[in-house]
């Protein structure tokens, strides 16, 4: 059996619903096929407005209740739409496929599916509609996932029914070593690790989220994406790094222009101080990315500087000032004019002399590099916002990925 995972780009309209009624038909002629699809367009977003119109800080239960609504519209828009061909195909909602969540609202986690229910409409012939980015808790409340949730329930749904292959269709033909929005001279990649994948997906690829890539990883399953407007397009799979027949030190390039950074000035030098920071921000549930901690010539203080997302700015600003202030340090910054670019690849750190390539280039280019971040598969810069489009372009052409492998 197969899964497909539609995004809201590819439902927006009755058309495109139809569109996807036909990619899902056709795949039914050869496999049981689970589709699962996201809220049409701009769905989400439009409620969680009318939400906030109501209330300034919703109860979280009753925003999963509403926001769950968006894929219940799709669902039934596209069952109807394949029961109109002439196919079996029945709509269910998160609670009625059996995907059990923790009892947390707006952000749960997928802890198990049982999938019997699942499979008796298989078995009977039906395609069945699924509805991504919602679940149920065991006490009977309805849950989402979060942003990205529909990729997630796709590739866990195509894991627990032990799919062959889960094809991922969006408004793009795959994954490119850089947006071609952006990069004009970018290329369509064939395949790309699953590790490549999550780092990319972390620093702003926007194609796959994070936890669907981790799934996928997991449980070893082949994820393709996919073209819903060019469905005979192969696309782009997602493997191991030990199954791909061709790597590259560096498979691409990303750039997030929606960060910033802060710096906690001379912060006593003893145990604990890191532990304040960060535990304040956990609870406040901030996310932090690239953190440094320099030592001041007498010893007796650190910077510990460290990037967020920019929207989380304001809140950060005001923690840290409170803890700066419980904790004896000399104060706060913040500077908002930040884009990190990063550079990608599995077999990376194989290649020592490709972070200078990457340095030196920026220094040609005179864009100045503010921090740095690095891990096995992935080299991280922060520089500044106004610099960012020169900057993918600039590396893009120096790792030669507009060239074919």
């Amino acid at each position: 059996m197969i899964v497909l995972k539609f995004g809201g780009t590819s439902v927006k309209t009755a058309a495109r619903i139809k569109n996807v009624a036909n990619i899902a038909a056709k795949a039914a002629e050869s496999d049981p096929v689970v589709v699962v699809v996201s809220a049409m367009g701009d769905t989400t977003d439009y409620l969680v407005k009318l939400g906030l119109q109501i209330s300034r800080s919703p109860n979280k239960r009753e925003l999963d209740m509403l926001l769950a609504t968006g894929e219940q519209i799709s669902i039934a828009l596209v069952a109807m739409a394949l029961n109109e061909i002439g196919k079996k195909a029945i709509s269910m909602t998160g609670a009625q496929l059996g995907i059990l969540t923790e009892s947390v609202h707006t952000t749960a986690r997928i802890v198990d599916i049982k999938t019997d229910g699942i499979q008796r409409y298989l078995d009977d012939g039906y395609i069945v509609i699924a509805a991504g980015f919602q679940g149920i808790t065991p006490e009977g409340n309805i849950t989402t996932l979060g942003r990205g949730g529909s990729d997630t329930t796709a590739v866990a749904l195509a894991a627990a029914l032990k799919a062959r292959v889960c094809d991922i269709y969006t408004d793009v033909n795959g994954v490119y070593t850089a947006d071609p929005n952006t990069v004009p001279t970018a290329r369509l990649l064939k395949e790309v690790a699953y590790e490549e994948m999550l780092e990319l997906a972390r620093v702003g690829a926007q194609v796959l989220h994070p936890r669907a890539v981790e799934l996928a990883r997991k449980h070893k399953l082949p994820v393709r994406v996919r073209n819903t407007f060019a469905p005979e397009a192969e696309g782009t799979i997602l493997r191991g790094a030990d199954d791909m027949e061709i790597y590259r030190p560096v498979s691409g390039v990303t750039v997030d222009r929606h960060q910033a950074r802060v710096a906690v000035l001379q912060l006593p030098d003893k145990p604990g101080m890191a532990g304040e920071i960060f535990t304040a921000l956990a609870e406040h549930h901030i996310s932090t990315d690239m953190i440094i901690q320099a030592f001041h010539r007498d010893r007796s203080v650190n910077d510990i500087t460290f990037t967020i997302k920019r929207d989380d700015l304001e809140i950060v600003q005001k923690v840290m000032e409170e803890v700066a202030t419980r904790v004896g340090a000399a104060g706060v910054l913040a500077d908002a004019d930040v884009a990190k670019i990063s550079i990608v690849g599995a077999k990376l750190m194989d290649t020592p002399d490709v972070a200078s390539r990457m340095f030196a280039e920026l220094g040609k280019q005179g864009i100045n590099i503010k921090m740095i971040s690095s891990s096995d598969i992935r080299i991280s810069c922060a520089i500044s916002d106004n610099d960012a489009e020169k900057a993918v372009r600039a590396v893009h052409d120096l790792f030669h990925l507009d060239e074919s492998e």
